[in-house]
């Protein structure tokens, strides 16, 4: 059952990616996480609603859901959606899949989760693994690869941060659909709050390509795997469940390639076994 979950959450976001990208254009980013995550918190309390899950959150535990909510549903999110505006989704979807060793460093400090001795190696790896890629340049037109790589690096520090707190949440008992559901309600008045003070005006894309897209995030992309996401990280811990985000990559990197004419040479061949090998390394056990 644990091999299906993962199997299912590295397929679903790893197309994920791709309908990032299709969301690039009219709408800027802020506002279409915000659009999204209302949808996917309506869903996932609603679900809950009728499953007679309880969706009232303890007042002690509050503000982890609510930074749980602004890191993963926000954060990374809304950095995500800059990168694969800026660069090829499955170079973006590379770079996130670091979030194995942040969330491995995190749950250390915060938690105290043990964490594997390979983790040095494994970060030196992931570490050579974007420097192949990235410092020589991607040639891609009309696009900046280097502020898509540093835009991705922040969902990957986000991702990392908010794994380890839901992991967090979990260990109190807090029911996995009432922390997504409220915490996808948290991102979307953040995401609204940074559109806000940065001055970004709404503007409504109303494509099939976006409508489309849109909906395969709000729904497969973030209520479903959202839930098996995080039901692995009851199963795994933070560190060993952000591994789906090391196969993420596999099936993003064929898609983008397909779809978006993604050359895979040999700088993005041997950086990405680099980074993948690394996570292999961080999350093995000792």
């Amino acid at each position: 059952m644990t091999g299906l979950l993962f199997a299912l959450t590295a397929l679903l976001w790893g197309g994920g990616a791709l309908a990032t990208a299709m969301q690039a254009g009219v709408t800027p980013a802020p506002w279409s996480v915000a659009l999204r995550m209302v949808l996917a918190g309506f869903i996932l309390l609603g679900y809950g609603l009728i499953r007679g899950v309880p969706l009232a959150i303890p007042r002690q535990h509050r503000a982890a859901v609510a930074l749980q909510g602004l890191l993963f549903f926000a954060v990374a999110f809304i950095a995500f959606y800059e990168a694969t505006a800026r660069m090829p989704s499955g170079l973006a979807a590379l770079v996130l899949s670091t979030s194995s060793l942040f969330a491995a460093v995190i749950a250390r400090a915060a938690l105290g989760v043990a964490i594997s001795s390979g983790l040095v190696w494994g970060a030196l790896c992931g570490i050579i693994g974007l420097a192949i890629i990235f410092l020589p340049g991607v040639t891609v037109p009309g696009a900046s690869p280097l502020a898509g790589f540093a835009w991705a690096l922040v969902a990957a520090v986000a991702t990392g941060a908010g794994t380890t707190v839901g992991a967090r949440n979990q260990r109190a008992g807090l029911p996995i659909v009432a922390v997504l559901g409220w915490g996808a309600f948290v991102g979307a008045a953040a995401s609204a709050l940074w559109a806000v003070a940065t001055n970004t005006s709404f503007a409504a894309d109303v494509s099939f390509s976006y409508l489309a897209s849109f909906l395969y995030l709000a729904v497969a992309a973030s209520c479903i795997t959202f839930m098996l996401f995080f039901e692995l990280v009851r199963r795994l811990g933070p560190g060993r469940a952000a591994y789906t985000l090391a196969v993420v990559p596999l099936v993003a990197l064929v898609l983008s390639a397909l779809f978006e004419h993604l050359a895979l040479g040999w700088p993005v061949l041997a950086g990405a076994a680099a980074i993948l090998g690394g996570n292999v390394l961080v999350l093995s056990r000792p």
